[in-house]
């Protein structure tokens, strides 16, 4: 079993908030824009880290994090991008990939709006965690954790904290 801690759109803002969760965690997953990289340096001491960049990431974030990350957990194939779209409208840069190859959890951020819902033409679940910084029109700041346990997706949680 792990326990997962996923935000997304940091935006270069990290409190102790955010870092009490995340010594929880087993793993920290970023879905991008991270903005000042010193955020995914700092939450990398903490916990083992995966991310992707973010259409606001700089040349650093880029080098340090892929587009696109795609790996197993737990016997749960996860795909995590920034801009992703959601069940029935995804980006068209991995509409054929995903119809042809869909992950079991796909999570992707970009909107700001916390979303977890099934796909259920292609088997999946999406989420998205919010954004947990402070740049941006939510009103909430929002993470997700869960735990991840032979190929069962379990647990989860919603965390706000008031912008």
């Amino acid at each position: 079993m792990k326990k997962i801690l996923l935000l997304s759109d940091t935006h270069s803002y990290i409190d102790d908030r955010i870092i009490e969760y995340a010594k929880q965690a087993d793993e920290i997953w970023h879905a991008g824009d991270i903005g000042d990289i010193s955020v995914t340096d700092q939450l990398a001491t903490i916990k083992p880290l995966r991310a992707v960049y973010g259409n606001i990431d700089d040349q650093k974030a880029r080098a340090d994090f892929p587009l696109n990350n795609r790996f197993t957990v737990e016997n749960v194939d996860v795909w995590i991008t920034h801009i992703g779209g959601y069940p029935g409208k995804y980006n068209p840069s991995i509409r054929s990939e995903i119809y042809s190859n869909p992950p079991k959890l796909f999570i992707c951020g970009h909107s700001h709006i916390l979303k977890v819902m099934p796909d259920k033409q292609l088997g999946l679940i999406h989420m998205n965690p919010g954004a947990v910084g402070k740049h941006g029109f939510q009103k909430v700041r929002t993470m997700l954790r869960f735990e991840l346990n032979d190929g069962k997706i379990e647990n989860l949680e919603v965390i706000e904290f008031k912008k």
